[in-house]
């Protein structure tokens, strides 16, 4: 892997990166698709577990359907791609850290697509039930497995300016509280 000049700096995209709800009928290649997901698989993860899975949905109608299950979906109907990030806390040596692995995974991936020129935003699952019961049904993910995160994937309709400074002098302490 090279790095170029039409690459763009790892601050830039955390500081410019913007949640994106709305996205053009434009098809995301599987080769662009499968970078995202080799970047996600790059995160961090406690004794380097790995305990992530993606289920990526391309088909229409599923992707439709997201919205009638969880109630702050809207935007993965129109979404050209949408990854669903799981967990699977039996692979884990150390209880309960599934879940900043794939947090840290979900990140990656998020900042990947932006890097790359495409809109994304985390849609939260886990740990709601409500929310997780009917995605597992829909998806056939095994009970074995926790849906964590959506996160839709597509070329933006839309452009945010960066947010606002969110640099905070008073949330910083040195040495001790």
């Amino acid at each position: 892997m090279t790095h170029t000049k039409e690459s763009m700096d790892v601050l830039e995209t955390i500081l410019s990166r913007r949640s994106i709800r709305s996205y053009q009928r434009k098809e995301v290649s599987l080769e662009l698709i499968k970078e995202l997901l080799k970047a996600a698989m790059y995160a961090p993860s406690a004794a380097d577990e790995q305990p992530w899975h993606f289920l990526v949905l391309t088909d229409p109608t599923l992707l439709e359907k997201i919205p009638t299950l969880h109630p702050y979906a809207a935007m993965v109907g129109q979404a050209p791609v949408a990854v669903v990030v799981c967990g699977e806390p039996s692979t884990e040596k150390h209880a309960g850290m599934w879940v900043q692995d794939c947090a840290a995974a979900t990140e990656n991936l998020l900042l990947a697509a932006h890097a790359k020129g495409l809109g994304s935003v985390w849609v939260g699952v886990y740990p709601r039930e409500e929310r997780m019961a009917p995605l597992r049904k829909l998806l056939g993910i095994p009970a074995n497995v926790q849906p964590f995160a959506i996160l839709p994937l597509g070329y933006p309709a839309e452009y945010l300016e960066p947010k606002e400074d969110h640099y905070r002098e008073e949330r910083i302490r040195w040495n001790r509280w």
